[in-house]
């Protein structure tokens, strides 16, 4: 790991600029979820996860209360993950299925994994100031992948939150919108692609599957070795 992410890394975990967050991230510490009542709870943002060298970022919105804010890690101990990982797997982005906590083993390949708020927010809807207070956190991930190619937002909100992002930061001026697999080139020569989020609800409805998810992943690696 590169001194650059270390720096960002604890800069990150040392934040406080969010009262409403930190606020929540305690009462989270109080009320666990039973099955999780003797884990010794993270309760820290969260940084990201992966090759900083590769050239695909997936951005989920933020941490979830009882997964990443539990187990230190984004993406990792709940649901939402064990779904995602599969899929990873399956388009052999990662080493492994599953992302169950900080020393299981995981690797990913070519690939970062990270969310726009570092912080998990109350009912998972931040605050417009929030996401500005983040954004540099982001931006700076963005500008130590200097091999990033694609960034895959992992939902909507997410999806919404790197077009505010862009907005803000490259002045785009025309209409986004979301749609699964749906692509747009952004102004400094990134893709952008949504993605269904892996998230219960939208598995459960059946939005989202396995293949669709994993072949989405796919045809974002083929493009990739084509251009390379």
């Amino acid at each position: 790991m590169n001194s650059e992410i270390i720096s960002l890394n604890k800069k990150i975990i040392n934040c406080n600029k969010c009262p409403r967050l930190i606020k929540f991230r305690k009462k989270i510490l109080k009320n666990k979820r039973k099955k999780y009542i003797n884990d010794k709870y993270w309760g820290k943002p969260i940084t990201g996860f992966g090759d900083m060298r590769g050239e695909i970022l997936f951005v989920g919105l933020a941490p979830a209360a009882h997964g990443a804010t539990r187990t230190g890690r984004v993406f990792t101990g709940d649901k939402s993950s064990e779904f995602l990982y599969r899929c990873l797997y399956k388009a052999k982005i990662s080493n492994q299925n599953t992302s169950e906590h900080i020393n299981d083993g995981l690797k990913l390949n070519n690939a970062f994994i990270t969310a726009a708020l570092k912080c998990v927010p109350p009912e998972d809807k931040p605050e417009k100031k929030e996401l500005i207070n983040c954004f540099q956190y982001f931006e700076k991930e963005i500008s130590i992948m200097t091999n990033l190619k694609v960034i895959i937002a992992l939902g909507k909100i997410a999806f919404d939150t790197c077009i505010q992002f862009y907005r803000k930061n490259h002045n785009l001026n025309y209409k986004f919108i979301f749609k699964h697999g749906k692509r747009y080139e952004l102004s400094n020569k990134l893709t952008l692609i949504g993605c269904y989020h892996p998230s219960p609800r939208n598995v459960n409805t059946g939005r989202i599957n396995e293949n669709k998810m994993t072949n989405l992943f796919k045809k974002v690696k083929d493009d990739l070795n084509f251009m390379n």
